[in-house]
Parts: C-alpha cells; sequence; structure tokens
C-alpha cells in the first residue's frame, strides 16, 4: 500500500498530471479500478481492526486511502482535465466511439438482415458515434497525459472490459454503502 502513497518514500506508482494511477501498457483503467478497490479494502480492514499503515516516515490513516480510492472514482466519471466520464451513458460527455463489435453495429431493429463476422468492418471504421449505446461500459482510459481521442481503432484505450468495470462496481458499492466516509 505505501507504494500508492506519493508522500511515501517508498511510492513508485505513476499519476497523471490530472491525478489517475497511471501504469504503462494499455487499458489503463484496468489499473486504476482494481488499485481503487484495493484501496478501499485495505482502509475497511485498517477501519476495523483500529490500525494505521507506517509508510516511513509517514502514517497513513484509512481516510487516505478512501481519499485516493475516491479521487480515481471520481476522475473516472468525470472530474479529470478533459471532462469526460469513461463511463459510457454516464454524465452528458463520454466515449462515443468504443471498440466494441455489439455497440459498433445497428441493432437489429434498424438492420434485420444478418450482418456477418466480415462485414462489420463499414461500421467499425466509420467516424460516426456507435449506434448502440453500451450504457455502463468502462473503456480502457487516457494515457499517462491524461489524453483520450475517441477513436476505436485505438483498443487500449476505447475498449469496455469486464476487468476494468467488475472492480469499479465494487468501489461504487463500497461508497453506495458509505456515503459519509471520509
Amino acid at each position: 500500500m505505501c507504494t500508492l502513497i506519493p508522500e511515501s518514500s517508498s511510492s513508485h506508482i505513476q499519476y497523471s498530471p490530472g491525478g489517475l494511477i497511471y501504469k504503462p501498457g494499455g487499458s489503463n483503467l484496468q489499473h486504476a479500478t482494481t488499485i481503487t478497490f484495493l484501496l478501499l479494502v485495505y482502509a475497511n480492514y485498517l477501519e476495523k481492526s483500529s490500525q494505521i499503515l507506517n509508510c516511513g516516515t509517514i502514517s497513513v490513516s484509512p481516510s487516505m486511502l478512501r481519499k485516493i480510492g475516491k479521487r480515481q472514482v471520481d476522475y473516472i466519471l468525470g472530474e479529470n482535465p478533459k471532462g469526460i466520464s469513461y463511463m459510457v451513458g454516464y454524465s452528458n460527455y463520454y466515449p462515443q466511439k468504443i471498440h466494441h463489435r455489439g455497440s459498433t453495429i445497428p441493432s437489429i431493429n434498424d438492420h434485420p438482415q444478418v450482418i456477418g463476422c466480415n462485414e462489420g468492418s463499414i461500421y467499425f471504421n466509420s467516424s460516426q458515434p456507435n449506434p448502440n449505446v453500451l450504457v455502463g461500459a468502462i473503456v480502457g482510459g487516457p494515457g499517462e497525459d491524461d489524453v483520450y481521442d475517441d477513436n476505436r481503432d485505438e483498443f487500449r484505450k476505447s475498449e469496455p472490459t469486464t476487468y476494468i468495470n467488475a472492480p469499479f462496481v465494487g468501489a461504487l458499492a463500497y461508497f453506495a454503502a458509505n456515503p459519509n466516509v471520509n
């Protein structure tokens, strides 16, 4: 946990200029959401056991861990330099061109003919927003510089995954169950 605390002498996690936890590779929000969930679980453990975390020259309280976790949730939902929610359908500004076949091709109501596996490229390569909004999906997110271009070709940034959404649901559940924690 101490490696996640910027003020700690053992800190080695990178944060974007806007405050998002960043790990190189791709689909960065998989790291941010999972670390957020773990921060909250550990904060809960420390609280229940009446402990604090000793990180060398600083002591880290459960509320400090929760504050970092809350900052990540807020960033993902739109409190970031671009003002974009990385959760599709949340707020007025969210990714419109996600890398997801079911979201990219037209619905059966609009296009009743079968669209074969090799026939989806015309929709994938379109510059238009996806016709089917995949509400609740969280995309891979911005790079280390907080930059996010709404482009389905950039799958590392625009593809939603269960391993991004699952830990985020845990974080949201924590804050929903504990709205007044600090």
